[in-house]
């Protein structure tokens, strides 16, 4: 089986991926450069015995990471602790198969190509994905699966902390939907509440206007990402939520480069 590995700033994300191309299992853990690939093989091993699997199952890795100094103990981790040379998204020998329409095709996050190959896959036409992380990102695909450029907005709870930071007198909270429909709050906390969440709504709602304004044809927007489930219940926004659209789009990059494995 492959091992997945979704490298971003705020969490590692680990799918066992069947040679179907689907996952089986998934596990997380927060990101931390000090985290040695020791430690990692041992969080891994009991959660792969916890759930009937051995090391031995585990045939390839390929990882996608957003963060450079993160990557050299994913690699150690795959070769020490499952005997294979991990496979880097992006890089030789493995080809992204989809069309890279920037300006610097370089620079774009790993993630936010294996997300378009994810979209492609789901949907035809045209499509919008907005993936809530540490930031969120909009990216439009095009019909043919290419990769037309996108937006990058701070996260919410980026937004949440840098308020929290910069405000002596505000308190620390947590973003949730606030219980009343009321976008006049009563509180110090509720008002927080109100305008990180509202806020953000509007966000989304005027950027995927705009941004479905400017591509001028029929579009479908996915959302994924750890936070997508917070605004799931604004149906209007999404045409779907798949929290787990990056590790399916590192699975069938590994399987269209090497679809004999």
């Amino acid at each position: 089986m492959l091992l997945a590995i979704d490298n971003g700033n705020t969490n590692v994300k680990f799918a066992l991926v069947d040679a179907q191309g689907a996952i089986v299992r998934g596990w997380r853990i927060a990101t931390d450069l000090r985290r040695t690939p020791d430690e990692y093989a041992v969080w891994l091993d009991q959660l792969l015995r916890m759930e009937g699997f051995a090391r031995s199952d585990v045939s390839a890795v390929m990882i996608a990471t957003v963060v450079p100094r993160a990557l050299y103990n994913l690699q150690v981790l795959a070769s020490k602790y499952f005997g294979v040379e991990a496979l880097i998204a992006g890089r030789a020998p493995v080809e992204w198969g989809i069309a890279l329409k920037v300006d610097e095709p370089r620079a774009l996050g790993a993630d936010r190509a294996v997300n378009a190959i994810a979209a492609q896959a789901l949907e035809a036409g045209d499509k919008i994905v907005i993936s809530f992380g540490t930031a969120t990102t909009f990216d439009h695909i095009g019909a043919d699966g290419a990769y037309l450029g996108g937006s990058i907005a701070p996260g919410v709870n980026l937004s949440l902390d840098a308020l929290y930071n910069a405000a002596a007198m505000l308190p620390r909270i947590g973003i949730e939907p606030p219980a009343s429909g009321s976008v006049i709050g009563r509180d110090t906390v509720g008002q927080m509440q109100i305008g990180i969440y509202w806020g953000y709504v509007g966000l989304i709602e005027g950027l995927l206007a705009r941004m479905k304004a400017e591509i001028g044809r029929p579009v479908k927007v996915i959302a994924t990402g750890g936070l997508a489930a917070l605004f799931q219940q604004h149906s209007h926004l999404f045409d779907r939520v798949e929290p787990d659209l990056t590790l399916r789009g590192i699975a069938q990059l590994y399987h269209s480069n090497f679809p004999s494995a």
